[in-house]
């Protein structure tokens, strides 16, 4: 089983390492630099070397490893300094991935701002295409949304008709995320309702392109579209689903990555256990 969270990398970033080792995890996320802002520090080459070999110690397989994309860029906006920002920033990611020996970027499909779903997945088609011309081994992941207003990709036939439009293929895959998929309308609650979900994914996407997975339960109700991630079995997912989840990514060999808060409720370690418990 491949499992863990999202860690931090306050002090260095091979500091992400230590926390995913003493979460006992076998797969984890990080942000490569600050989430909340444009600027991005360099990496050294004592960060890399730090990382790297941390990670060769640990015995977390690489390709259950990824980074996430930070908070700020927007690539399905119709404004042209945000876009430019928003493409340049993901091209960055992708080198510092790939400096880092990072296999997947996770990144989110942005909003297109009451422009429409045809013009945003216009607009995030170019960027994606772009960033794919880097010449690395790092793969773009793309992330399900939760149907917010103005967002595209939450739907599977979307994001599927999203995917199939991005070249080189092999420079690209998909993040889904349980929350997201939830709350955007598919029914995860019970193991039959699990495989259905996971069927139509594979009917428009494609499970082979399914590289990473988000496992997070939903503070919300099924199809009401609010991205609020909760604990494990607590939220409106609960126990049977998220437990046949975990089965049916581990069976599929897919690493499992979570989002959870950290509260007076739980914390990482324990949601990172209660994962572990469902397989």
């Amino acid at each position: 089983m491949q499992v863990g969270c999202h860690v931090s990398i306050s002090g260095s970033i091979d500091k992400s390492v230590d926390n995913a080792v003493e979460r006992e995890c076998s797969a984890f996320q990080i942000f490569t630099r600050n989430p909340r802002g444009w600027h991005a520090k360099e990496l050294t080459k004592e960060d890399i070397d730090n990382f790297k070999l941390k990670l060769k110690a640990s015995k977390i397989d690489r390709f259950a490893t990824c980074a996430h994309m930070p908070y700020l860029p927007n690539l399905a906006t119709p404004k042209d300094e945000g876009f430019e920002k928003s493409v340049k920033t993901l091209i960055c990611e992708v080198e510092r991935c790939a400096q880092l020996g990072i296999p997947y970027l996770v990144t989110h499909l942005g909003s297109h701002l009451g422009t429409g779903e045809e013009a945003g997945i216009k607009k995030l088609v170019e960027g994606l295409t772009k960033a794919g011309k880097t010449k690395n081994d790092v793969i773009i992941l793309l992330e399900n949304t939760a149907g917010q207003k103005n967002s595209v990709g939450s739907d599977f036939k979307q994001l599927g008709g999203i995917f199939k439009q991005l070249k080189p293929a092999k420079k690209f895959g998909v993040c889904l995320d349980t929350c997201h998929a939830f709350v955007a309308g598919y029914d995860l609650k019970t193991e039959e309702n699990v495989k259905k979900t996971f069927s139509e994914f594979d009917k428009y996407v494609g499970i082979d392109n399914l590289k990473i997975l988000h496992l997070n339960d939903a503070r919300g109700e099924l199809g009401c579209n609010l991205d609020r991630h909760y604990h494990l079995g607590l939220g409106g997912i609960g126990e049977k689903g998220i437990s046949a989840v975990v089965k049916y990514a581990n069976k599929k060999k897919i690493p499992i990555i979570l989002e959870t808060p950290i509260d007076d409720d739980r914390d990482d370690f324990e949601n990172v256990k209660v994962a572990k418990g469902f397989a």
